[in-house]
């Protein structure tokens, strides 16, 4: 790997996408196959950055039961009645097992108005209103105010919303970490296009050891 694609794991943040329970949990209205399998690892990666006192942001997404800030694919199934991810909901929140403490909820109006919401030291919830984690969001400033060059990422089924996520950050010359065994529904031909666009592609095991001994 060149010098302006090596991981920085001195100014790295995780993003954890997508994994609220609506998306995870079995027989949920969106339940994205492997997600719930791929919870343990993500898990572990949420402790290793708390413990090393390092930025984690949770992508989540939130769709208004009017439909109107839903994304054309499903917004007819929104109006018609389907609950998925709607704000307030019991669906719409990130799972416990990625919280830093039980009792913590999405707080919505804060969210769609754009903003962080912090919920730990070094922790905060973003809304994001389309698959990418960058698109009409305030990550890039944040992570620019952090300090940070090197995201890493985890989450919700890749093909959507973590890919796009890290074409994004690629565009903004962030250096990319994708964690393949935590993140849901990998397939061999896009990851060796990530790698082709300068993706650092590791295991959960492998990364925590690179990022405890930087």
């Amino acid at each position: 790997m060149n010098d302006y694609i090596i991981p920085d794991f001195k100014k790295s943040a995780l993003i954890t996408i997508d994994v609220q329970c609506d998306c995870t949990l079995p027989g949920a209205p969106l339940e994205i196959p492997g997600t719930l399998s791929k919870l343990p690892k993500m898990q572990r990666l949420v402790k290793a950055f708390r413990a090393a006192r390092k930025p984690i942001i949770h992508i989540v997404r939130l769709y208004l039961a009017d439909g109107s800030n839903v994304d054309n694919c499903r917004r007819s199934t929104i109006e018609l009645g389907k609950s998925i991810l709607l704000l307030g909901s019991d669906g719409a929140e990130l799972v416990a097992e990625l919280k830093p403490a039980s009792g913590i909820r999405l707080d919505s109006t804060k969210l769609l108005k754009g903003e962080l919401q912090k919920i730990g030291p070094k922790e905060w919830i973003m809304y994001k209103p389309r698959w990418g984690a960058f698109y009409k969001t305030p990550l890039e400033k944040h992570l620019h105010a952090l300090d940070i060059n090197t995201i890493v990422v985890c989450g919700c089924n890749f093909p959507n919303c973590p890919r796009t996520t890290v074409y994004e950050a690629s565009e903004r010359d962030f250096r990319i970490v994708l964690v393949t065994d935590a993140v849901s529904r990998t397939y061999k031909r896009g990851l060796l296009e990530l790698e082709n666009i300068g993706v650092k592609l590791v295991k959960t095991k492998e990364f925590i050891s690179e990022l405890v001994g930087y």
